[in-house]
C-alpha cells in the first residue's frame, strides 16, 4: 500500500508539471502583442513552472542533488540563452576574480580574454585573447590580441566554461601554466607562463626622444586613469610638447566614466558618449564642458588596433567624431555595450548588458568597430613564416641564447637577429630584434615605446612631422558618415 501511495504521489507530481506546462503554453500562444499586465502574468506562470521543475528534479532525480547545482545551472542557462558573451552568471570563482581585479592585484598570467557561448565542430569555443596586460607573463611571452588559447594544462578550452578557464589561469603566484596558442589559421605553439602578481595598470607616458611630441599609453580605464592622464598632460606642458600621441592599442576598456572624463580633456562641448536602453534610468548623455578641457589646438594622433575595445573605443570615437584626432593603425574590436555587475549574494552575482553606447555622431559600433583614418598593419608572416615561427618557439632558440649571453646590448641584439634570420628566412630581422629584446628585458618593466619595431607609432610620428595635420583631420569622416556609406554600398551591391 505504501508503494502504491508513493507511486501515486509521483504520478500526481508529473501531472502537475504537465498541467502547468499546458496551461502556460496555451496562455503564451494567445497573442503576440501583450499588455504589461499580460506579460507580468506570463512571467509568474513561467516562474511557477520553473519552480515546479526545480522541486520535482530535486525530489525525484535518481541521485540526490545539491540545490546549488540546480540554482547555478538554471542561471547559467537563462543568461546563455541571450547569446550575449558579456551577460554571464558569476559563480564563486569568477565573482572572486572580479573582486580581485577591482582591488588592484591578483595572481595570474595577465591576459584579458573572452570566450564564445556556443561551440561546434566547425567553430570550437576556444578562448580568445582580447589583449595582454602590460608587464605581465603573458605580455612578455609575446602573446598578442587575437591569439586563441586552445588548451590549458592539456585541457581543450572549447570543452570548458569561462569560469573553469579563469580558475586555471589564476592561482598561486610562482606556479606554471602550460598553454597551447593558435595564431592565424595554422600556427600553433606551446607557451609556459609562470603566474605573477598582476597589478591593474593605468597609464604610461613620456616624451618621444628627440622630438616635442608627447606619448601617452592608456592601458586600461580605472578610477585612477583620469588622474594619471592629467599628470601626463601636465608633464607634456612642462616639456613644451607641440603634438600628442594617445596609444589605445590593446586597451580592453574599463569604466565608461573614466573614458568620458578623459575625452572631456580634449572636447570643449557637446556629447561625448550616449547610453541608450529600454530602461529610462539607464539612458544618459555624457557631455563635454569647456572648463574641464586642458588640451586645445594641438595635433593628436590616436593609435588603435583590434585589441582596442569598449571604453577605448568611446575615447577614439569621440575624438574622431569631433575632428580632433587622426586615427592610425587597425580597426578596433567593436564592443558597443555597457554592463553592470549585480551581486546576488556575498559570493556570486551576474554581469548583464544594460545599455548600448553611441558616439557623438549617434552610431553604435558593436560588432563593427572603428576603422582607422589610416590603416597601418604589421606584415603577416605567411604560411612559411608561421611554420618557422612555430619551430623557433619549440626549439626555444632565443631564450637559450639570451640565458648564455647576459647583458646583451642593442648591437648584440641586432647581430643575433641577423644570425636567426639566416636560419629562419621567412621572418624579418625587425621581428627577431623585438623578440630578443623582450627576452633580454623580461625581468625589467616594458619599454615605453619601441621605434625599431613599431611601424604604427612610426607612421604617427611621420604624420605629425611631415603632413598637414589640420587638413588631414578636417577631411576625416564621422563614424555616422562611414556607416551610412557602408550601408549604401551594401544596398547597391544587393541591387545588382
Amino acid at each position: 500500500m505504501k508503494n502504491f501511495d508513493s507511486i501515486m504521489k509521483r504520478v500526481n507530481s508529473i501531472l502537475l508539471i504537465l498541467v502547468i506546462a499546458l496551461f502556460a503554453s496555451q496562455c503564451f500562444a494567445q497573442s503576440s502583442s501583450k499588455s504589461a499586465t499580460e506579460k507580468s502574468s506570463q512571467s509568474r506562470q513561467y516562474m511557477e513552472l520553473m519552480n515546479g521543475v526545480f522541486d520535482f528534479v530535486q525530489r525525484n532525480y535518481v541521485d540526490e542533488i545539491d540545490p546549488q547545482v540546480l540554482y547555478e545551472g538554471a542561471l547559467k542557462g537563462m543568461l546563455e540563452a541571450l547569446k550575449d558573451p558579456y551577460t554571464v552568471y558569476l559563480d564563486k570563482s569568477s565573482f572572486r576574480n572580479i573582486n580581485d581585479t577591482t582591488s588592484g592585484s591578483f595572481g595570474g598570467v595577465g591576459l584579458q580574454i573572452s570566450k564564445p557561448v556556443e561551440t561546434s565542430p566547425e567553430k570550437p569555443a576556444y578562448v580568445e585573447v582580447a589583449s595582454p596586460v602590460e608587464d605581465t607573463p603573458g605580455f612578455k611571452a609575446g602573446i598578442v590580441a587575437g591569439d586563441l588559447i586552445i588548451s590549458i594544462n592539456g585541457t581543450d578550452t572549447s570543452t570548458i566554461t569561462m569560469e573553469q578557464v579563469l580558475d586555471m589561469l589564476r592561482g598561486k603566484v610562482g606556479e606554471s601554466v602550460d598553454l597551447v596558442i593558435r595564431r592565424g589559421k595554422n600556427m600553433e605553439f606551446p607557451v609556459t607562463l609562470v603566474r605573477a602578481i598582476i597589478e591593474v595598470p593605468t597609464v604610461k607616458y613620456g616624451m618621444i626622444e628627440g622630438t616635442k611630441i608627447g606619448y601617452v599609453r592608456l592601458i586600461e580605464f580605472t578610477p585612477q586613469t583620469v588622474e594619471r592622464t592629467q599628470e601626463a598632460l601636465d608633464s607634456f606642458k612642462k616639456n613644451n610638447a607641440t603634438a600628442l600621441i594617445i596609444d589605445l592599442r590593446n586597451n580592453p576598456g574599463g569604466l565608461i566614466t573614466s573614458a568620458a572624463d578623459i575625452a572631456d580633456k580634449f572636447i570643449d562641448n557637446g556629447p561625448i558618449v550616449t547610453t541608450k536602453s529600454r530602461l529610462s534610468f539607464e539612458n544618459s548623455v555624457f557631455t563635454a564642458t569647456a572648463k574641464k578641457t586642458t588640451v586645445r589646438n594641438m595635433p593628436i594622433v590616436v593609435l588603435i588596433n583590434k585589441g582596442s575595445a569598449s571604453a577605448s573605443e568611446i575615447v577614439s570615437g569621440a575624438l574622431k567624431d569631433n575632428h580632433l584626432a587622426y586615427l592610425v593603425g587597425q580597426r578596433t574590436y567593436g564592443k558597443g555595450s555597457v554592463q553592470q555587475v549585480l551581486p546576488l549574494s556575498a559570493t556570486d552575482g551576474i554581469k548583464i548588458t544594460m545599455a548600448r553606447y553611441y558616439t557623438p555622431s549617434d552610431v553604435n559600433i558593436d560588432k563593427i568597430g572603428i576603422p582607422p583614418d589610416r590603416e597601418v598593419l604589421f606584415p603577416p608572416l605567411g604560411e612559411e613564416g608561421e611554420a618557422e615561427y612555430t619551430q623557433m618557439l619549440k626549439d626555444d632558440d632565443i631564450a637559450a641564447y639570451v640565458e648564455k649571453h647576459e647583458g646583451m646590448t642593442e648591437k648584440d641584439i641586432a647581430a643575433y637577429a641577423k644570425t636567426l634570420n639566416k636560419k629562419y628566412t621567412h621572418i624579418d630581422e625587425r621581428t627577431f630584434r623585438k623578440l630578443i629584446r623582450n627576452q633580454v628585458n623580461r625581468t625589467q618593466p616594458a619599454m615605453l615605446y619601441d621605434l625599431d619595431y613599431d611601424i604604427q607609432l612610426n607612421a604617427a610620428l611621420d604624420i605629425l612631422a611631415k603632413e598637414s595635420f589640420s587638413k588631414l583631420v578636417k577631411d576625416t569622416k564621422t563614424l555616422k558618415e562611414l556607416q551610412e556609406e557602408a550601408a549604401a554600398a551594401q544596398d547597391a551591391e544587393a541591387g545588382k
